[in-house]
């Protein structure tokens, strides 16, 4: 028997002292709990994550298999080559790509996607042999054709009469500056000029649209009932 449960006291203090390592660890085991629950939660959206990029990557795979089969079904034998050899995969047939080259292999697909380029898969060419698929002489000549057109466009474009010069822009200055719209949102979206009453009217990114006369300098009005930015706007007379 300690010294301390001999007086009231004494008992009052080892009771205390009992009454805060308990809390103590009570809080320690809340803590780990809480750990325990968020490793629990990140492992079950890493595990709901891995399903949805395994279920994905079996879609995709079964897409493949689709256009491969379509693609087998499609090219001529000719431009197959030898036939392919089935063989079992995990209980299934698959297609060996090891006895088809890698231009025909392309060229399934290619089929799959522009099935109007094989109009000439039964057509001989000078050489006696069937013409593989592609593009046909008729779609590279309309190519070629309007590729000489647009170049020669592109050779007769000269510049407008109307545009500056380099020399005149290298002349201009500053004749006066006008901060029309407010300083934390900056920025001018769309402009408007009354030409015959020399008014401008402005739309900024902070929601409001400005009249500023330009002879006197002076801002005639500051419309602030828009809620988002002005992007146009035009002025009647």
């Amino acid at each position: 028997r300690p010294l301390q449960a001999a007086s009231v006291p004494g008992l009052l203090g080892m009771f205390q002292n009992e009454w805060d390592a308990l809390m103590l660890s009570n809080f320690a085991l809340e803590q780990q709990l809480h750990t325990a629950r968020q490793e629990l939660s990140h492992a079950l959206y890493q595990h709901d994550a891995a399903c949805r990029v395994i279920a994905r990557l079996k879609k995709e795979r079964d897409e493949s298999r689709t256009l491969l089969a379509q693609a087998e079904r499609q090219i001529p034998i000719s431009a197959a080559g030898p036939a392919p050899v089935a063989a079992v995969t995990n209980g299934k047939r698959g297609f060996h790509r090891s006895n088809m080259s890698k231009a025909n292999f392309f060229v399934c697909f290619a089929l799959i996607l522009f099935p109007g380029y094989t109009a000439l898969e039964d057509e001989v060419g000078p050489d006696g042999k069937k013409i593989r698929p592609g593009i046909n002489p008729v779609i590279i000549d309309e190519l070629t054709e309007c590729n000489s057109v647009l170049s020669a466009q592109r050779k007769k474009r000269q510049v407008p009469p109307s545009l500056a010069p380099i020399d005149a822009l290298e002349r201009y200055t500053q004749i006066s500056s006008h901060p029309l719209h407010k300083t934390n949102k900056p920025g001018i979206l769309s402009i408007d000029i009354h030409h015959s009453k020399d008014i401008i009217a402005t739309g900024g990114i902070d929601t409001n649209a400005v009249l500023f006369d330009r002879p006197s300098g002076q801002v005639l009005c500051t419309l602030t009932d828009h809620s988002k930015k002005v992007h146009c706007q035009t002025q009647t007379h």
